[in-house]
């Protein structure tokens, strides 16, 4: 095979397998963001409270 032909071949490999993997991307972007979408409503603030012992905060107690 002539030398521009492989190059061809591969040049044409490579064009296809770029476009394979920016649409599994794109899927899988798109999955996230519904999932995402989807936690952002049930997301719920908890109350801290400064340990004084330590200095971290934990969860506020009732």
């Amino acid at each position: 095979m002539p030398p521009f032909v492989i190059v061809a071949l591969g040049a044409l490999g490579a064009a296809a397998l770029v476009k394979v993997i920016s649409a599994e991307t794109r899927r899988i972007n798109a999955a996230l963001d519904r999932h995402r979408a989807a936690d952002a409503g049930e997301v719920k603030a908890v109350p801290l409270e400064r340990d004084p012992v330590t200095g971290d905060y934990r969860p506020k107690k009732n």
